[in-house]
């Protein structure tokens, strides 16, 4: 019931998001019928079809996106012709006859009778535009459904979150027609009026045709409405810290929502350590079971291995593992994958090689263990004591000292004393160093069309084709853009010949890409610049100070570290070889 709330509360947020200003034009555009026959089956068909479209695009992969595209074409070609019905039935009986007729029954009753077809024909249509207008709530939903697969619940909270839409939509008619009729009775504007609507329907139409819904629009808000929607998401969390782990969709490695519940006394029970038998294979160990590790105080670490925010919380599992292992404590980690190749053993493997990992390390590439917990976020500690109890978690980065000092206390009533003074606070090298938080300004971003924001390349994505793509001049803050020959797939993009580039407008201390060769065994060349020049001090880990660089392995990247004040910068990566995969942009 509460995931529901926040869906709809969700929705309701999108009257003030940008994305959704070019659709308010089809929903003003007949002010003059009844609100039960007119505007409440065009909102209800609205919201069938943003909901149907949504789940299609989270279980169905690259076709259902694709259906969309096509879907908002014949939507646009729809509503155009309504629109130039609205302006003049002679101009636009000349223009296109067979447009006009279908716009015009759309616009306007016959023989006195208000019909709800036309409406609901209309709602559809609005519909397919308006699917791609989401913020973090519908990623959230959309997420979840990726990882956990078709369920009841993912379609009920789509319906929740259109809900949420169409109420706020609906408000927003009502004022509106109040507001027409006062103002068709003190001026007698009745034509002019309707020719104004659909002066502002075609332009609707244009802004969306040119993508600008959710790419210049997004730019020009003047309410952030991905911040109230972060606080609607950390007041839901905030009301389960104290209970069972965080249930819903899953938020990707920046979610940066902490929850390590202290309280007076000892830290109380959350529940009994679920099984750890769906793990595929185990790193640095036989199997672990619930009942092997009982008399062990436990810390369960969910990580991936690309994952930047799992990364920097490495130091301190490393140094707790050390510090304690002597007194019966253990960190296992489950290494759950974000994208496909972090399913390859192999790869999983190297990482926890390189990365110095020497605890348990579960594979849960079937995401069993992640949903014995009802986990969602990465990374997160579910902390478990000697009799085999949950007694506290913490999600994302940070709130160390607090941790290290939960475990301390379930090492103190496992009978353990004298314990060694606590950790110092550590600082990690290259990608495991602290971000600076205060900087960041720019989000996670990923790559592939499933789940990227704010592109901004002159042609839109081709999905699963090869394409050719340019970067506009001026590139604004978090905008994005592919220059060459790529193939944008469903998670990443992969250069078809030499020369292929990103760039990326950002605002952070440090830049990471992950990145990987398209055929294993490759070293593939690439270049880094920032604001056109090479990036010298402000180097990553991962690239020299002229900016040259190879990608070996499919893993995170450093290529930027700000070495000065941290300000607006364009990165840019030329791939000087084919075949590179690209993921997803992180920050820090």
């Amino acid at each position: 019931m509460l995931l529901a709330l926040i869906a709809f509360l969700g929705g309701a947020l999108t009257i003030i998001s940008p994305c959704i200003l070019p659709v308010l034009p089809f929903v003003f555009a007949h002010p003059g019928r009844s609100f039960a026959r007119g505007t409440l089956p065009m909102l209800a068909g609205m919201a069938v079809t943003f909901a149907g479209i949504a789940t299609l695009a989270a279980v169905g992969g690259a076709w259902a996106v694709r259906l969309n595209s096509y879907g908002r074409i014949a939507a646009l070609v729809l509503l155009a012709g309504f629109g130039v019905a609205l302006i003049s039935t002679r101009v636009a009986t000349w223009i296109a006859r067979p447009f006009v007729a279908l716009g015009s029954r759309l616009a306007e009753n016959t023989g006195g009778t208000e019909r709800i077809t036309p409406s609901i024909v209309l709602g559809i249509a609005t519909g397919l535009l308006w699917a791609p207008c989401a913020g973090p709530i519908l990623g959230l939903i959309l997420t979840g459904a990726a990882i956990n697969g078709p369920n009841t619940e993912t379609t009920l909270l789509l319906f929740a979150y259109a809900l949420g839409a169409i109420a706020s939509l609906a408000l927003a008619t009502i004022a509106g027609a109040r507001i027409f009729r006062a103002f068709k009775r003190s001026l007698g504007a009745a034509e002019w009026l309707r020719r104004g609507l659909g002066v502002a329907v075609l332009a609707g139409v244009a802004a969306i045709a040119l993508g600008w819904d959710t790419g210049l629009l997004t730019e020009l808000s003047f309410a952030s409405t991905n911040r109230v929607e972060q606080s609607l998401i950390n007041a839901m969390q905030g009301s389960e810290a104290g209970g069972d782990a965080a249930t819903g969709g899953a938020m990707a490695g920046g979610a940066m929502m902490a929850m390590t519940g202290k309280s007076s006394g000892a830290p109380r029970v959350e529940g009994d350590l679920p099984s750890l038998d769906g793990a595929v294979a185990w790193l640095n160990s036989e199997p672990l079971t619930a009942a092997s590790l009982r008399g062990k105080v436990v810390m369960i670490d969910f990580w991936t291995y690309s994952c930047i925010n799992c990364l920097r919380t490495l130091p301190y599992l490393r140094a707790w593992q050390e510090r304690y292992q002597n007194l019966g404590f253990t960190v296992v980690g489950v290494h759950t994958p974000e994208f496909a190749f972090e399913k390859q053993q192999s790869n999983v493997s190297q990482a926890v090689r390189e990365l110095g990992v020497r605890y348990p390390v579960a594979i849960d590439n079937d995401y069993q263990i992640w949903r014995a917990f009802n986990n969602a976020y990465w990374p997160a500690h579910y902390f478990v004591d000697a009799q085999g109890r949950i007694r506290g978690h913490h999600f994302g980065e940070g709130g160390y000292e607090e941790s290290e000092q939960l475990i301390r206390e379930l090492l103190t009533e496992a009978g353990h004393d004298n314990l060694p003074a606590p950790s110092a606070v550590l600082s990690g090298k290259g990608v495991e160093a602290a971000p600076d938080e205060s900087s960041v300004a720019s989000p996670e971003t990923y790559v592939g069309y499933e789940r990227t924001e704010n592109f901004a390349s002159s042609s839109s994505i081709a999905p699963d084709r090869p394409a050719d793509y340019a970067t506009p001049p001026g590139l604004k803050l978090n905008q994005w853009a592919l220059a060459g020959s790529w193939t944008v797939g469903a998670e990443s993009a992969t250069t078809n010949a030499a020369g292929g580039k990103i760039s990326f407008r950002f605002h952070a201390r440090d830049l990471h890409l992950v990145l990987g060769p398209h055929e294993a065994g490759k070293t593939l060349r690439f270049r880094v610049t920032i604001d056109g020049r090479e990036p010298a001090a402000d180097s990553g880990s991962d690239v020299d100070a002229k900016g040259n660089g190879s990608v070996r392995e499919q893993r995170l990247y450093q290529l930027i570290r700000q070495s000065g004040a941290v300000q607006d910068r364009t990165f840019t990566i030329e791939f000087l070889d084919p075949g590179v995969q690209a993921y997803a942009f992180t920050f820090g």
